[in-house]
Order: structure tokens, then sequence, then C-alpha cells
């Protein structure tokens, strides 16, 4: 009996197919929603008043590769700061899309700081805490006149922690009333959707164009923010920002958010994504936009920089040194890509591998467009290296490191410069 060939795999097959935002937004300039790029976007944690703080924070996210930046504007020093630190980004060349983060006093504030609320590029509105009592209602609605007044996009952002106590106590009444009562966390569930919809209607009624909505319902537990914008999405088709809050600190942090934004994304949900990482002492704020790059990059829906497969090592790698390589290679092609994104287009492309021994080394070096197999424990001490597919040079002793990376930007001169001049 004979069988049909397996048809070689392509890579529109991965990408999202279920749903996507039908409703785009353009922040700043920069467009989230419809068919455009899933966005990365980031948070300083400076105090806004510290103008040079803040300012450098925001210029690092931005190198980094963070496309939106969100501040907290939580008093009257930090929303006068903010004109001045979106004057200094421009001066310095950084120029960033600024959202402002407001709790509790955002009507006053933008009352209040006009020029702040110029500057910005969107508002973040939380109805779980923008006003409570008879007071919500009419600090929402003064928060979506200044985006009117202003011509600003809003996200309502609403927060498991900070959830509308009046409507989840609703919510709970009319479902103990149910013949078959939902479970408290559906319950909840329901309460923060139904606080994003609302609160999004409202806006609209005002008159705000939903093309200037951006919703988002964030929880800390994976299952659970799966479940909400598997909801969200099918019962609105506003632009969506995802993100788990809280998500934790060093690799718990990064698995919990790549395991439920994974999810999302490959579902097509999700416009626009930040990796809410608690950052480990002394560890850099940037670490988030490179998570969220990498996630991306990884499921093949952008390209940022190179990406580099390196070998896990194991007995017969007793040598650090491909380890060593594999580093020396990924933080210099990610150096090197704020200038190649201008002067060689493609270049983010790229595929690496710094291989450990002859097992899988030849085979996974020829897969990507430069590779180099190192020697393993007892093998000869020489290192092929491969260029799309074809051995190419044989590098040994002591300069491998500096042979490889030279060879690496040989190979994008060459490559993309040409893409470059021809286009």
């Amino acid at each position: 009996m004979t069988t049909d060939p397996i048809p070689p795999c392509r890579a529109d097959q991965f990408g999202p197919a279920q749903r996507r935002a039908t409703r785009q937004v353009v922040i700043g300039g920069v467009k989230i929603g419809g068919d455009a790029p899933v966005v990365v976007q980031s948070m300083t944690n400076t105090d806004t008043a510290d103008v040079a703080s803040t300012t450098k924070q925001v210029a690092e996210l931005w190198r980094a590769g963070s496309e939106l930046v969100r501040v907290t504007v939580n008093n009257a020093e930090s929303a006068a700061a903010v004109p001045r630190i979106v004057e200094k980004l421009a001066m310095m060349g950084v120029h960033v899309p600024i959202i402002g983060d407001f709790h509790y006093n955002g009507h006053t504030l933008l009352a209040n700081e006009p020029a702040c609320a110029q500057a910005l590029a969107k508002y973040r509105i939380n109805p779980g805490n923008v006003g409570f009592g008879k007071k919500r209602d009419t600090q929402f609605g003064q928060m979506i006149e200044f985006a009117l007044l202003y011509d600003k996009p809003v996200r309502i952002g609403v927060n498991w922690g900070s959830l509308d106590q009046s409507l989840a106590t609703q919510l709970m009444d009319e479902n103990a009333q149910r013949s078959e009562p939902w479970d408290a966390g559906r319950v909840l569930r329901e309460a923060l959707i139904r606080s994003a919809l609302d609160s999004a209607a409202r806006a609209v009624e005002i008159g705000l164009p939903a093309e200037r909505i951006v919703l988002s319902a964030k929880v800390s537990g994976v299952q659970e923010l799966i479940a909400v914008y598997r909801d969200l999405a099918v019962r609105s088709d506003f632009a969506l920002h995802l993100g788990l809050t809280e998500a934790g600190i060093g690799s718990k942090g990064i698995v919990a958010s790549c395991a439920a934004l994974g999810v999302l994304l490959q579902e097509g949900i999700g416009d626009t994504i930040r990796i809410s990482l608690t950052p480990e002492p002394g560890g850099a704020r940037t670490q988030e936009v490179i998570v969220a790059q990498e996630l991306l990059q990884t499921m093949g829906l952008r390209a940022f920089t190179p990406m580099v497969t390196a070998c896990p090592g194991c007995g017969r790698t007793t040598s650090e040194f491909f380890q060593e390589l594999a580093q020396t290679v990924q933080e210099h092609v990610r150096a090197r890509m704020p200038e190649w994104k201008i002067s060689h287009p493609g270049a983010e492309n790229m595929t690496l591998a710094v291989m450990g021994c002859i097992v899988n080394g030849p085979g996974e070096s020829r897969h990507a467009n430069i590779g180099i197999s190192l020697p393993g424990t007892g093998e000869a001490p020489s290192a092929p290296v491969f260029v799309d597919g074809e051995k190419t040079v044989t590098l040994r002793g002591a300069n491998i490191a500096q042979e490889f990376v030279a060879l690496i930007d040989d190979y994008v001169e060459q490559r993309y410069r040409a893409a470059a001049s021809q286009d």
C-alpha cells in the first residue's frame, strides 16, 4: 500500500488565523489591530516626576525595541513632568509614543495639566478605580471628554486586583438566582469582561469612536487569562492588549507570560503585548521588552533580531567555549540591530547556529544562514562554518570567536546591504 507524501510545511500555516481585531487604533503613529503586526510595549518604573531618570529609562526601553512606553501619572508633579520628558526624548531622537497610566485622579490631572493631556499619545483608564459610587460615571465621562478634546485614543484596562466591586456584587447576586449557578471564578471572569465592554460602550455613547479604544482585562493566572481573552475576543472587535498582571520575577514570570500569551497569539487573539516582569535586583528593565520580542519572533509573528540556535550541551561538550560563543554572538547581533535595521533591512530575519559537537553540529549549522560546529570533547580541534547550507571555511586556534563574528558581519554586509541598495 502506498501513501501520499506529507507536503512540506509553510510558514503561513503557523500564523494566527482565527481572530484579529477588525478595528485598527493609531497611537502616536503606531498602528495596532486589523492587519498591523502585534506591537510590543513596556512601562517605566521610575518616578515620573524625575524627568532625567524617566527620560533615560524610556530611551533604554525604546532602544531595546519597545514600540509604546507607558508611564505612571499619579500626581501633579508627574503630570507636569510628562511634556518635559516628551520634549527631551524628541531632542534625543527618541520618537516613541508615551502612554499615561491613570488611577483615581486622572480627570483632575488632565484638567489641571493641559500640556500633559496634549503630550501623551494615549490615556489608560481603569474602570475599577476611575471613581467610586456616583462619581464613577462622572469621572469616567470626564476622562473620555479629555480624550475627545485632545484627539487621543484610550485603553480601558480592567485588572483582577482592582475590579469594580459594585459590578462584581451585582453579578454575584444575579448568579445566585440561576437555576444552575456558575462557580465563583466564572462570575469574576464575567465581571472583568463586562467591566471592559460596558465601559467601552459608555465611551462610544459619549462620542469616542470605537477605532480609538483598546481593551484589556488582566489577571495573574495563566488559565484565567486565556479564558477571559477568548471570551472577550468573541464578544467584541476592539483592539486587545495582552499581558499577565504581576507575572512574577525571573523564570516564573517569563514562563507564565509566554504560556498564556503564546496560546492566545496562536489563536489570533491580541494586538499588542506587554510582559509584566518583576525586575530581579539590579536587573535591567529592558528584559521585559526582549522577552516580548523573543516570544513574537519564536512564534514566527515578528522579526526583531537574528535568532541564535545553540547547543544545550551534554557529556560530549565539557568545554564552556560554545556557551561563551553563543552568548557573544547573541549580544553582538542584538547590539548591531539598531544600526542594521536602518542600513541593512532584513538582517533581523537571519538565523545563526552555534553548536557544540559533531552529533548535531553540522546538520543544525546547515539549516542556519550561518552556523558553526565546534569540536566536542576528544574531537579534532577545528570548527567548520556553514553559510546558507554550504561549508565555506574551517576555523582553528584562539581567535575563533572574533573570526566567526566577523563572518557574520560580512554576511550581513554582502546580503542585506545589496538588498537595501536594490530597493
